[in-house]
């Protein structure tokens, strides 16, 4: 098994793209989690259902609609333009702007089912005791939800370095800058390479097996409500 140059390129393109998009994922999707899981307003069902919308919805679908808004004309790409950005489509920054989307209940869900099984109790036990919003948000749920927080990092990692349909779309196959693994993968098939096909998609087959292996062992661990996933 063997990497060209343009493997390697893919390859280290897709790792900043999963880690970039993982960490800018647990950041905004935490208060989402936190929202979703604590909150009794009827909105609650719309928001779940669209946070939850890219696990059922084709990828193309979604990298379609992204590719609208990022463009020149839609909402995102005006926002952008506005703040003097330029448009994300075919960007290293559009693909992470898409991927957050698509990667999102990944990250979200796990979050929200470890605070879930958290209950209130200890987060009143907690106020009673003195401690203000952050420090019972620091000291008593981040610890006690540990496994949904590594649950959501191994998960929305795993699922950005294998996507494929909405990269496509929104970064085309630019090498250097938009060409991730998945692509690459993609042309080495178009162009019948498949000695090349095969070491990039068996690279991908034993990721993903470690990956959920990983996960499998620590959920036993743990036995933590976060940790299931499935």
């Amino acid at each position: 098994m063997s990497f060209s140059e343009t493997d390697i390129t893919a390859i280290w393109l897709t790792l900043r793209l999963a880690s970039t998009v993982t960490l800018l994922l647990l950041l905004l999707g935490t208060p989402i989690a936190w929202w979703l899981a604590r909150t009794k307003s009827w909105w609650k069902g719309p928001v779940g259902a669209v946070v939850a919308l890219p696990l059922v919805l084709p990828p193309t679908v979604l990298g379609f609609y992204l590719l609208i808004a990022m463009g020149p004309n839609g909402p995102i790409g005006q926002l952008t333009q506005t703040l003097g950005l330029g448009t994300l489509p075919f960007t290293f920054w559009g693909l992470v702007v898409a991927s957050i989307f698509y990667s999102m209940p990944f990250v979200v869900q796990p979050i929200q089912n470890a605070i879930e099984a958290l209950g209130a109790r200890p987060l009143e036990v907690a106020a009673t005791l003195g401690a203000g919003p952050w420090d019972r948000f620091f000291s008593v749920v981040v610890p006690m939800a540990k496994p949904g927080f590594i649950s959501a990092t191994v998960l929305g990692f795993a699922h950005t370095v294998g996507e494929f349909g909405v990269v496509l779309m929104i970064g085309g196959n630019i090498p250097g800058e938009t060409q991730v693994l998945s692509v690459q993968l993609y042309d080495h098939v178009e162009a019948l390479e498949y000695a090349q096909s095969h070491a990039l998609a068996g690279s991908l087959v034993i990721f993903s097996f470690l990956v959920l292996l990983g996960l499998y062992w620590s959920q036993r661990k743990q036995g933590s409500a976060g940790l299931k996933y499935q």
